[in-house]
């Protein structure tokens, strides 16, 4: 059995565990300990891919294995990896890990959320190891259904609204996305004259220039709505506002991420043409996100839309970065998907510990919480300088690895917009020291706070497994780094060959 499947087996043997479990604590133990295995089996993975990148394989895909599925359509359960890929499913393992801990106190339906919560993990995991476009379709479904019932039962807030506005609008991009994909599929004829929906057959078949440029499109909008891009992003920051802790936590750390990461291994990759003559477009609206999800964070009082407005200017780094279309900044790219998932997570953990605390998210009613919980306050405060890209984090290993490639783009109009996206830096500062400086420093203003609690010991868990990993790749990050830039050689080189 090829290992891969493990990826996806192990979520649901946990599910099936949690079906079983006869009480509360049964489903909690059940979930950490699937959820750690799935861990293990995420660093097993790297280890494996780098021992086999080591011994001279340079095939585009390791551990591949395939089966027919659908033969009228030749539509194949083909799975496979890059380094990307691995590295994505490392993020999903190490996020899913710490979400667990950080809902260890669920109010209601216990059993019921934490089923959804890995139904939703085990559709990331599938998309990032699937080969084939309709069974990398297949799973995105499957991680976007359960954030309907996620936000709309275990929610606060307008929960219905929010769940709604986010589903009908990720339906929305799906509905583009199966425009793009049958498109795709019918006008990509390959060497044999067949057709396929395999990504490593239609990166060497021949899709036209015109057919190039009328579905890119709908392709790059359909995974860019999951990514947040600029018009379409408003269902995030509702979302996430009304979400549960480690629903945010998944949805920001690592749904989002499916976008740029279908945008460069569906939209760029298979139609490089049409990616070369459109990508004007689409660098103003990612510019645009970068600048408006910053100064949106500013006005926000809210800690949960703070960071929900952040997220679409990091998410928009992503995007842009990719659009670059250069070595250097799509590496800084897939490094700032890995980046901003692992530390928008552990933002939104803190959040959600905060919150079960002061039972606000209102930062103007909050003040002086280094001092009642101090192991909470440093973790917070550590994460907001990731966020603003402090050397030694992972944030400044991604953000300049963006912006030095963006600027090796020789065109005015490139320069221009990386300049502007730059400009994010300082505004990110202004938001993040704003808040830490309210929420932690100064005299507390509730008397009532005098007597929180600090982390208990499944917070710390959940903290600590994020605040090592951004820790980690912000003091070594060359490992990870050689990992991506190996694994983007095929994508950058399809592109160039257009030019």
């Amino acid at each position: 059995m090829n290992i891969l499947n493990l990826v996806v087996i192990i979520p649901l043997l946990t599910v099936m565990g949690i079906v079983m479990a006869k009480n509360m604590k049964a489903v909690r133990w059940v979930s950490a300990t699937g959820m750690f295995l799935q861990l293990l089996t995420a660093v097993f993975l790297m280890f494996s891919y780098l021992a086999i990148r080591k011994s001279g394989v340079t095939d585009e895909m390791v551990m591949m294995s395939d089966h027919l599925w659908f033969k009228t359509l030749n539509i194949h359960y083909t799975i496979g990896v890059d380094g990307i890929s691995v590295a994505m499913i490392l993020l999903t393992g190490i996020v899913v890990f710490a979400g667990i801990f950080a809902s260890w106190e669920v109010e209601y339906l216990q059993k019921e959320f934490f089923i959804s919560l890995i139904l939703l993990a085990t559709g990331v995991f599938g998309f990032f190891i699937s080969i084939d476009l309709f069974t990398m379709f297949l799973y995105y479904e499957i991680a976007v259904i359960p954030m309907y019932l996620l936000i709309g039962i275990w929610g606060s807030g307008p929960k219905e609204y929010s769940a709604m506005k986010l589903t009908l609008m990720l339906m929305g991009g799906s509905a583009l996305l199966i425009v793009a994909m049958f498109g795709i599929y019918y006008t990509t004829v390959l060497p044999d004259g067949s057709h396929s929906f395999n990504l490593l057959q239609l990166a060497q078949g021949a899709m036209s220039s015109p057919a190039q440029r009328f579905f890119f499109p709908f392709a790059f909008l359909g995974f860019g709505v999951l990514g947040a891009l600029f018009p379409f992003h408003t269902w995030s920051p509702d979302g996430h506002a009304s979400a549960p802790t480690a629903v945010s936590m998944l949805h920001a750390g690592v749904l989002m991420k499916l976008g740029g990461y279908g945008i460069f291994r569906v939209a760029m990759y298979l139609m490089p043409q049409a990616a070369h003559e459109q990508a004007w477009i689409f660098i103003i609206l990612t510019s645009t996100s970068v600048i408006y999800g910053a100064f949106g964070a500013i006005w926000q009082k809210d800690l949960k839309y703070i960071n929900a407005y952040s997220s679409v200017s990091h998410c928009g780094l992503v995007i842009f970065g990719l659009l670059m279309m250069n070595q250097t900044a799509m590496d800084g790219a897939i490094l700032q998907m890995i980046s901003h998932g692992l530390m928008t997570a552990l933002f939104f953990a803190l959040i959600g510990m905060i919150y079960s605390r002061t039972h606000t998210r209102m930062i103007h009613e909050m003040g002086g919480l280094m001092k009642v919980v101090p192991f909470l306050g440093v973790v917070y405060m550590i994460a907001g300088f990731a966020s603003l890209g402090l050397p030694g984090l992972s944030g400044f290993v991604a953000e300049m690895t963006i912006f030095i490639g963006a600027f090796q783009h020789g065109d005015l109009f490139y320069r221009i917009a990386t300049i502007m996206a730059i400009s994010a830096i300082v505004v990110t500062a202004v938001y993040i020291l704003r808040v830490v400086g309210i929420l932690l420093l100064g005299p507390i203003k509730n008397e009532h706070y005098l007597h929180l609690k600090d982390a208990t010991w499944y917070e710390r868990i959940s903290t600590l497994t994020l605040l090592i990993a951004v820790a980690g790749i912000g003091f070594f990050p060359n490992w990870l780094y050689q990992v991506v830039y190996d694994s983007l050689d095929p994508i950058v080189l399809k592109l160039s060959t257009v030019l």
